[in-house]
């Protein structure tokens, strides 16, 4: 059961991260997807003020079988900025967003994939808070925060989702493709999922995933500021600004 695909289109978003970006680099070109399916890496820098482009660069040089397309920002714009310039790039049926940092396993791609070919998925959310996957146990308040945010989110959506604010999102690359987003930093997650819960006859799945999070220390750079621009999005979106 299930569509053909022959491709898979992977976002991978960064901003300094060049002292890790070769071990998520690594875990992606590793990953054997399922039915066959190729991989291709949209990398975007956005302007990163550290070697990351040298890093990638290299990377790519010394990793040809890798398909790894490379994008840079001029000017720094934001994640969600990034993102929109990865999907635009795409050319697989399907994407995801990778983020550059360590939080998220490319091994689970697969889990990803399974709704769609086994149930003709056209969105699946990759969900930190279900499921008996691994969990690095991180801050109390954060987690409130993200449950707070979803449980916002699908008041308005009607969207039984666990986790809105996740990374880890499958989507249709020709659906995304035709909808118009705007938000350039973490404003991303809430305008995504209020723009694609709007789609007619769009279906939309959950599976838990592992969630390896980082410290600030580590270098996790959203903050309570993104917390509530993520309230005015799901506001705006979902009530204003369709």
């Amino acid at each position: 059961m299930g569509e053909q695909i022959s491709k898979l289109s992977i976002i991978v978003p960064a901003y300094n991260e060049a002292r890790t970006i070769h071990l998520i680099l690594d875990r992606i070109e590793r990953v054997t997807l399922i039915n066959n399916l190729q991989k291709e890496v949209v990398f975007i820098n956005d302007c990163s003020t550290d070697n990351t482009e040298e890093v990638v660069l290299k990377y790519q040089k010394d990793h040809p079988a890798l398909n790894l397309q490379y994008y840079k920002h001029e000017v720094n714009k934001g994640k969600g900025a990034a993102i929109h310039t990865g999907i635009a790039k795409a050319s697989g049926e399907f994407l995801v967003v990778q983020d550059a940092d360590l939080e998220y396993d490319p091994e689970e791609y697969n889990i990803l994939l399974k709704p769609v070919y086994f149930a003709g998925a056209d969105v699946v959310f990759g969900s930190r808070f279900m499921g008996g996957n691994s969990h690095r146990i991180l801050f109390f308040w954060h987690s409130i925060g993200n449950k707070f945010l979803t449980m916002l989110s699908n008041m308005f959506t009607n969207l039984n989702l666990t986790d809105m604010e996740t990374c880890y999102k499958l989507c249709r690359t020709s659906i995304i493709q035709n909808i118009k987003l705007q938000e350039n930093r973490f404003g991303f997650e809430p305008e995504f999922t209020a723009k694609i819960a709007r789609v007619k006859g769009i279906r939309i799945y959950e599976v838990g995933i592992s969630y390896y999070g980082r410290t600030y220390l580590e270098g996790k750079k959203i903050n309570w500021k993104d917390g509530f621009r993520a309230i005015y999005c799901i506001l705006k979106y979902n009530l204003f600004s369709k």
